[in-house]
């Protein structure tokens, strides 16, 4: 198969100019994202308070957002590819700011909910944004832009923290969704203006059954992760949606294997390249996500129990703060890694990376400066792999099905951080001391040290 490189420049173009704005308005557009994704965790122990609903209840409004981006991204792709990339990029941007003003107008269980899951179908912006580099950038600027842009996934996340944390601390919980609806109205109205619409389109149909199918096979499984450890991971509820999410997703890819346009290209997701890119955003998904589960609660808990620090949530969130900007300086290294020895190298090294920043954790946990140097290390290792993850994708596909292929390859970092968040809560609830009548997480036995 043959597979067309990023376009030349035009005669008499001047690309520099035009090649950095539009990466800037695109990363732009997936730091909001992710920005929405964590603005809302400092209100999470207070949202039953908040909308007057049960605990059980209320963590719908973090489950609503990670069910509909899990079925939104790969859709919004293949109807990139079909439609136009950027009309898609504008539609995510649109329904998170209508998603936002929901959530900011809300005081009830309901239309948090809805608003939440608004927000949620936005998440198609990163992928979409890496395809329209593809189809506009030249060659030379593709790599680093790229990476810069999947980068800005865990960027947005993890300069989110301290903003949501400062914002919940000195104002009405309301203004984190209005903050979150302003910076979209901001991105789309910069994208509508900078943003040129890609020339790339496979026509065709939309695969609509495909579409649901796929949806109603990620939504249990990704319900059963998320919900698992309230539910009883032996419980009937929770066994029943695994066996669902088994049953519905064979039958979905033996549809997807007959049907002639289908959205998503099993036979082009199961080439070797392709799919281990993916396994690999799963495992770095994991690994992203767990370290900002489990930093912030050593960082959180009191001091008295040995092994806690006993710091705000604010100063939790700038310890993790350092991670987006050593994600977002470690792109253009990523790039040039790529070039010169090709990005299945670079993600070898973010792995290795990744590996030695967890090493160092299992020692290094007793001040403040430690965790900083731990998370950097991590986020450093994340910010390679994530840089060469397009690269891989794109050299595996062709232009018309980019934004489907990178689409699917983001839906694999979400399970990724769902599996993670799960697990954690496995471990840490297996690991536990009572502290002054609390239960905490426990710190394990380390070699040398006493309990």
């Amino acid at each position: 198969m043959s597979h067309a490189q990023p376009r030349p420049e035009a005669a008499g173009e001047s690309a520099p100019p035009r090649t950095r704005i539009v990466v800037a308005v695109l990363a732009f557009g997936g730091i909001v994202v992710s920005l929405m994704q964590t603005l809302v965790i400092p209100i999470v122990p207070e949202l039953p308070k908040l909308l007057d609903a049960s605990a059980s209840d209320a963590v719908w409004a973090v489950t609503a957002t990670l069910l509909a981006a899990a079925v939104a991204t790969p859709v919004m792709g293949r109807l990139g590819d079909m439609y136009g990339k950027r009309l898609m990029l504008l539609t995510s941007l649109l329904m998170l700011v209508a998603g936002s003003v929901t959530a900011a107008l809300s005081d009830t269980l309901v239309p948090m909910i809805v608003g939440r899951a608004l927000q949620g179908l936005a998440s198609g912006v990163i992928p979409l944004g890496i395809s329209i580099m593809r189809d506009e950038l030249p060659a030379e600027r593709l790599g680093s832009a790229t990476a810069l842009m999947s980068a800005s996934l865990g960027v947005g996340g993890a300069l989110g923290l301290p903003a949501a944390a400062l914002i919940a601390d000195h104002f009405d919980w309301h203004v984190l969704f209005w903050t979150s609806a302003a910076l979209g109205v901001v991105a789309a109205v910069l994208v509508l203006v900078l943003v040129p619409e890609s020339k790339v389109r496979t026509g065709g149909r939309f695969d609509l059954i495909g579409a649901l199918g796929m949806a109603a096979g990620l939504v249990c499984l990704l319900l059963g992760i998320s919900k698992g450890a309230d539910w009883g991971w032996r419980s009937g509820t929770t066994l029943g949606l695994f066996g669902a999410a088994v049953v519905t997703l064979l039958a979905w890819g033996l549809y997807e294997l007959r049907t002639r346009q289908p959205l998503v290209d099993l036979r082009t997701t199961a080439r070797r390249q392709v799919l281990v890119t993916n396994l690999a955003s799963i495992a770095f998904g994991f690994s992203m996500f767990a370290m900002s589960l489990v930093l912030p609660q050593l960082l959180q808990l009191p001091e008295a129990t040995g092994y806690g620090l006993g710091k705000s949530l604010l100063d939790a969130g700038l310890v993790m703060a350092p991670t987006g900007l050593v994600m977002m300086a470690t792109a253009p290294v990523s790039a040039l890694v790529s070039r010169n020895f090709g990005p299945k190298t670079t993600l070898m090294c973010g792995a290795v990376i990744v590996a030695a920043g967890y090493g160092l954790n299992i020692v290094l946990m007793d001040a403040v400066w430690q965790l900083v140097l731990v998370s950097c290390i991590v986020g450093a290792g994340i910010g390679f792999a994530y840089g060469a993850m397009p690269a891989l994708i794109m050299g595996a596909v062709d232009p018309h099905e980019t934004a489907a292929a990178n689409s699917l390859n983001t839906l694999m970092r979400s399970i990724g951080t769902s599996t993670a968040s799960a697990v954690a809560g496995v471990i840490l609830a297996q690991m536990t001391n009572v502290f002054g009548g609390v239960t905490v997480p426990s710190r394990p036995v380390r070699p040398g040290r006493g309990g």
